[in-house]
């Protein structure tokens, strides 16, 4: 991801040729989700988002990956790595979002809907995956209900802005959905993207589907409110390739505040404007360069999802790879 010295101090360089020292020497590869703080991915190997990460992840030659985001994302390396060493810099980062279900919750679910085919998104944890039939990703998970005969019932957790969109997207009448919510995308609501897009109306919209503000954002594009042409629906990883790929110059963007620094990196030359400043994830935040470089010298913490589990939930996040 570039130079991760430009503008830094001594000490702070020390840090970053720390980090990058031990890397090597540990034959290890750091991945960073679009959400991290700045620092983190510059000096990261890969910056992407959940689906990406997981493909790095499986892919990857190195020994040890040192994966910087939540402990949900770092549990689905181990599963899809069992021969390698997973680490996570901060054993406290976890996601609002995972704990809105647990394995207990989820198979009392199935249970009111036996037979149904259970969609869990990949913001769960490794026992919940466990108890599940495909993984998805706000990238590819319209794709995952698609490759699901239209005559099965489906079960989507965790969450419900995710499902309504999912299932207004395909227009799936038997599909049910938890109600649960990731409480940084909850926050970012519909006012919020009416009152940026007046403020620019040359501005693209990308809106995350986890964004509470979508299914409001899908409705006004319906009745002319907002411009159909200028808005669109996203992954993270979905939103960079977009700004990328686009002719507009300033771009609104609903989601965790963290992307912007990729984007901006990327796009020196176009504007990039969070629909909700304050939409900060304080789980993503609390990897540091310091508890990175701790991580890498001192093999902590290592994340290990127990053989019964892992070989379960390696079967949905398999089909969830395929799809995509």
């Amino acid at each position: 991801m570039g130079s991760a010295i430009a503008g830094r101090t001594d000490e702070q360089v020390e840090l970053v040729n720390e980090i990058r020292r031990l890397k090597k020497a540990r034959n290890a590869v750091i991945l960073a989700h679009n959400y991290q703080v700045e620092g983190v991915q510059d000096v990261a190997d890969f910056v992407s988002d959940s689906l990406a990460l997981s493909r790095m992840a499986a892919e990857t030659s190195a020994d040890l990956i040192v994966f910087c985001g939540v402990h949900f994302m770092a549990e689905t390396a181990s599963v899809i790595c069992p021969n390698k060493t997973v680490l996570i810099p901060d054993l406290d980062a976890g996601c609002s979002l995972a704990d809105t279900i647990d394995a207990d919750q989820l198979r009392a679910w199935k249970a009111e809907h036996p037979g149904a085919v259970v969609v869990s998104y990949v913001n769960t944890s490794a026992e919940v995956k466990a108890e599940s039939d495909y993984c998805c990703t706000s990238s590819n998970a319209v794709r995952v209900v698609q490759a699901i005969p239209e005559d099965r019932e489906i079960l989507f957790l965790p969450d419900y802005f995710l499902g309504s969109y999912v299932q207004r997207a395909t227009g799936r009448k038997n599909m049910h959905i938890w109600m649960g919510e990731c409480h940084v995308h909850a926050g970012i609501r519909p006012e919020a993207a009416l009152e940026q897009i007046e403020s620019h109306p040359d501005a693209e919209l990308l809106v995350h589907p986890e964004c509470g503000c979508t299914t409001s954002v899908l409705y006004f594009i319906e009745d002319g409110t907002i411009p159909r042409d200028r808005t669109t629906v996203l992954s993270t990883e979905g939103m960079v390739r977009h700004a990328q790929s686009s002719s507009a110059q300033r771009f609104l963007v609903a989601t965790e505040t963290g992307i912007l620094h990729k984007m901006r990196k990327e796009n020196p030359e176009k504007e990039f404007i969070p629909v909700n400043d304050r939409a900060v994830c304080p789980y993503m935040k609390m990897i540091t360069l310091e508890k990175l470089r701790d991580s890498l010298r001192d093999g902590q913490y290592e994340v290990c999802v127990p053989t019964q589990i892992a070989d379960r939930a390696r079967v949905a996040i398999d089909r969830m790879l395929k799809i995509s």
